[in-house]
Protein backbone atom coordinates (compact mmCIF):
# COMPACT_ATOMS: atom_id res chain seq x y z
CA UNK A 1 0.00 0.00 0.00
CA UNK A 2 1.49 3.45 -0.98
CA UNK A 3 -0.11 6.36 0.21
CA UNK A 4 0.60 10.46 -2.15
CA UNK A 5 -0.03 13.48 -1.26
CA UNK A 6 -1.60 16.03 -4.22
CA UNK A 7 0.92 18.81 -3.23
CA UNK A 8 -0.83 21.55 -5.53
CA UNK A 9 -4.09 20.38 -3.64
CA UNK A 10 -2.85 20.60 0.35
CA UNK A 11 -3.81 23.64 2.26
CA UNK A 12 -1.09 22.71 4.97
CA UNK A 13 -4.04 21.99 7.99
CA UNK A 14 -1.60 19.28 9.76
CA UNK A 15 -4.18 16.79 9.79
CA UNK A 16 -2.60 13.91 8.23
CA UNK A 17 0.61 13.91 10.74
CA UNK A 18 -1.64 13.91 13.33
CA UNK A 19 -3.77 11.02 12.80
CA UNK A 20 -0.86 9.20 10.95
CA UNK A 21 2.67 10.37 12.03
CA UNK A 22 4.40 6.79 10.55
CA UNK A 23 3.33 8.22 7.07
CA UNK A 24 2.90 11.44 6.79
CA UNK A 25 5.14 14.69 7.96
CA UNK A 26 4.52 18.11 7.13
CA UNK A 27 7.77 19.46 5.20
CA UNK A 28 9.77 22.41 4.60
CA UNK A 29 7.22 23.78 2.17
CA UNK A 30 4.45 23.94 4.82
CA UNK A 31 2.94 21.25 3.14
CA UNK A 32 2.46 17.57 4.12
CA UNK A 33 4.28 14.73 2.53
CA UNK A 34 5.03 11.31 2.76
CA UNK A 35 7.77 9.81 5.25
CA UNK A 36 7.86 6.19 3.23
CA UNK A 37 7.18 4.43 0.16
CA UNK A 38 5.35 1.71 1.72
CA UNK A 39 2.69 2.63 4.25
CA UNK A 40 3.35 0.18 7.47
CA UNK A 41 1.38 -2.62 8.19
CA UNK A 42 0.18 -1.11 11.34
CA UNK A 43 -0.30 2.09 9.85
CA UNK A 44 -2.77 1.34 7.48
CA UNK A 45 -5.86 1.98 9.29
CA UNK A 46 -4.47 5.38 10.62
CA UNK A 47 -3.32 6.22 6.53
CA UNK A 48 -6.64 5.41 5.37
CA UNK A 49 -8.52 7.37 8.32
CA UNK A 50 -6.27 10.90 7.11
CA UNK A 51 -7.46 10.09 3.26
CA UNK A 52 -11.09 10.09 4.70
CA UNK A 53 -10.03 12.83 6.96
CA UNK A 54 -8.26 15.40 4.46
CA UNK A 55 -10.83 18.39 3.69
CA UNK A 56 -9.52 18.67 -0.06
CA UNK A 57 -9.11 15.48 -0.71
CA UNK A 58 -5.24 15.69 -1.16
CA UNK A 59 -4.11 12.38 -0.33
CA UNK A 60 -4.54 8.80 -1.95
CA UNK A 61 -3.73 5.68 -0.16
CA UNK A 62 -4.01 2.64 -2.56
Amino acid sequence: MKANVDKEACISCGLCPSLCPEVFEMEDDGKAGVITDEVPEGAADSAKEAEESCPVNAISVS
